[in-house]
């Protein structure tokens, strides 16, 4: 059975990958670029889409804004670009926001920010797969209703993807998003050229009135109106996701690798403005209508739409309208669309596992995260992010509308500490600079970064505003309950460090100290092979005392194995623990306690004949007793658990493979203490 999981795991993950091989997983721009700004592109998808549903509240006459609306989350997306672009430069190592507060600002800051990290990474995967699966509905009619099934799916193949390591997933991923980019401009060079020629048509749900909801008859008017095109704005900001995911994946760049980041920013910059802009500008323009509810707010001729009516996402509706000549392009605008989506968590599970691993390195995280998988991924992140997507997909049904209320409460708690922290690193190293060319450079910096701090600052403000009550609490108490488990996790490294730690000559002297004598118990099952060998180990240590204890867990095999013992002609007495009950732990357990109760400073070490096996449906037969028993005994002080492992002949071919690999493996590639750990 071993050999078939390793075989089946190599298939799907492929061959170990050495440590020393790690530089040659590093991403050119080409290929980082896809990775890490496919989430920033997809959200261009649905951005829109959640622009014209939150105006749709107020009637079709609050359409008109939705230009600026989106002309303020560009505001907001090019500053936050500029600002990341000076964070990958000051801090290169891979910890973004979390390593910027943690320093400037202090634990508990960079701790909100990586419980806030962590949680937005999950709930990227959880909106771009759902809305990647509701497109695929779109081209695929058989898939209605089975969206989440299908985003489960693809969640659990982009986690195996990733598990065979960043480059061997960006080139896969590198193509498709290249197309989208492609087909995106196509969509707004056509667009562009047939609006100003005059001959854009309308949109098929151009024909539809606009119901407002009560208390939005008069539009956008007053406190309700305001608020509203706050919430629209808001959910529009969803553009901004992914941004952070370069500064926190700078380590998985090419050399240099902070000028190759920053320069992949300022392309995500300028691609995603183009792309929102020109979605927006042509859904204006063809009079694409987008609600919640399409039965109950859309009307025909007054009547409700018609049965069977299925809404399709905005970049499908302007697709069909610009290309309503050239049926293909409009298929391959939404596939593509659906791809991206559907590729977009790939930047979550590039950012997470390395946050992760930063935050395990800092002992907030368990220290399993900071190791890398035989791809040299970090394999247990990937895993844990899929896992937690698959949960939250489940649990809503892969209803975007519903997630994107989760949405953008953590990035934007990331963005704002990490801005703030950026001001106080300049305003630190200005005091330490005396090169007026440096100086002058560190003011511009601190002056884009102040900047992007107060902007993100008033948007966080607003996001609380607004979204606390459409959902984000649950984010909130995700963070907080976040938060308080990895302080958790770092108190109790720090209780065990400090426990384990040799701080004064005596606790050392103390620990030097040899024990004042040695007992060697050997557990006797049977008089056989693994018996005899278990007791000439134990004879070789030349203990202070050598006993060998049996169990009467039946008297009639405790008689046998005495006459055995007897005739075998040891010259060691048998000791034999009378068991009513017909326990074996409990009776060893006492036996051995009784042992050190003389002396607290005596050792005991109980030797334990074990069986090794070739194959799982073995160890199901064989050392159940034995398992159970080392389990009690490594609660128990001042005890030393021995295990005298005897082969039996189904283990050999194990041992061979182990000991010259299979048919065509390199001797580096054998598996060794540690090796997955090392990466190999």
């Amino acid at each position: 059975m071993p050999d078939i999981v390793d075989a089946v795991k190599r298939v799907l993950v492929g061959r170990p990958v050495r440590s020393e091989n790690l530089g040659e997983t590093l991403l050119p721009k080409r290929v980082a670029f896809p990775v890490f700004s496919s989430d920033a592109l997809s959200s261009v998808a649905y951005a829109p889409d959640e622009i014209l549903l939150m105006l749709s509240i107020a009637g079709l006459a609050s359409y008109a804004i939705s230009p600026w609306v989106g002309l303020a989350v560009v505001v907001v997306l090019l500053t936050v670009v500029a600002s990341y672009r000076q964070t990958v430069r000051a801090y290169p190592s891979g910890g973004g926001d979390y390593e910027v507060a943690t320093k400037n600002l202090g634990g508990t800051a960079g701790l909100t920010v990586g419980s806030a990290l962590l949680v937005d990474y999950v709930l990227t995967v959880a909106v771009s797969v759902s809305s990647g699966s509701q497109y695929l509905a779109t081209v695929l009619p058989a898939a209605r209703g089975h969206e989440a099934a299908i985003a489960i799916g693809i969640v659990a193949l982009l986690a195996l993807l990733n598990l065979r390591g960043v480059r061997e997933s960006g080139r896969g991923f590198a193509l498709p998003v290249y197309v989208f980019m492609a087909a995106m401009g196509a969509m707004a060079l056509a667009g562009g050229v047939q609006w100003l020629s005059g001959s854009l048509g309308a949109a098929e749900s151009a024909a539809f009135e606009l119901t407002a909801e009560p208390g939005y008859e008069e539009g956008l008017v007053g406190l309700a109106g305001a608020f509203l095109v706050l919430r629209a704005f808001t959910s529009g900001a969803a553009a901004l996701t992914g941004v952070e995911a370069i500064a926190n994946g700078v380590p998985a760049f090419q050399r240099p690798k902070s000028k190759n980041a920053a320069r992949t920013l300022l392309l995500l910059g300028a691609v995603s403005t183009f792309m929102l802009t020109t979605v927006l500008g042509l859904a204006s323009a063809t009079g694409v209508r987008f609600v919640d509810d399409p039965a109950t707010q859309l009307r025909l001729g007054g009547e409700p739409v018609p049965d069977g009516y299925q809404q399709d996402p905005v970049i499908g509706q302007v697709a069909q309208t610009v290309f309503a000549g050239f049926p293909p392009m409009f298929y391959v605008v939404t596939v593509t669309t659906g791809l991206i989506l559907l590729l977009a968590a790939n930047t979550a599970f590039n950012g997470f596992p390395v946050l992760g691993s930063i935050l395990a390195r800092d002992g907030f995280l368990p220290r399993q995260l900071h190791t890398r998988g035989d791809r040299l991924a970090f394999s247990n992140g990937i895993l844990i992010l899929a896992f937690a997507a698959i949960v939250l997909i489940w649990v809503f049904d892969a209803r975007v509308t519903a997630l994107i209320q989760l949405y953008i409460v953590g990035v934007f708690v990331s963005f704002t500490l990490g801005q703030l922290g950026m001001v106080r690193h300049w305003n630190r190293e200005l005091n330490t600079e005396s090169s007026t060319r440096e100086r002058t450079r560190m003011k511009r910096s601190r002056a884009i970064n102040g900047f992007g701090f107060a902007l993100t600052a008033v948007v966080l403000v607003v996001v609380l505003i607004t979204k606390t009550a459409q959902g984000a609490w649950i984010t909130i108490a995700l963070m907080v309950v976040l938060f308080a488990v990895m302080r958790g996790i770092r108190r109790h490294y720090d209780l065990v460090a400090q426990e384990l730690t040799l701080a004064t000559p005596e606790e050392i002297e103390d620990a030097k100290a040899l024990p004042a004598r040695v007992h060697a118990v050997v557990l006797v099952s049977k008089v056989h092979k693994p018996t005899m060998r278990a007791l000439a180990y134990a004879r070789a240590t030349r203990p202070s005392t050598l006993q060998a204890i049996t169990v009467a867990v039946d008297p009639e095999d405790a008689a046998q194995t005495r006459a055995a013992w007897d005739a075998a002609g040891i010259p060691l007495p048998l000791t034999v623990l009378d068991s009513p009950f017909r326990e074996i732990t409990r009776p060893v357990l006492e036996y051995v306690r009784s042992l050190r109760r003389s002396s607290p400073r005596d050792l005991v070490v109980v030797y334990v004949p074990e069986y090794v096996v070739g194959h799982w449906w073995e160890q199901l037969l064989h050392n159940q007793s034995a398992l159970r028993l080392k389990g009690r005994l490594l609660f128990t002080p001042g005890v030393v658990m021995a295990s005298v492992p005897w082969q039996l002949n189904s283990s050999r071919d194990v041992a061979h493979t182990l000991a010259v690999g299979e048919p065509g493996q390199q001797p580096g590639d054998l598996p060794g203490p540690g090796a997955v750990r090392r990466g190999r």
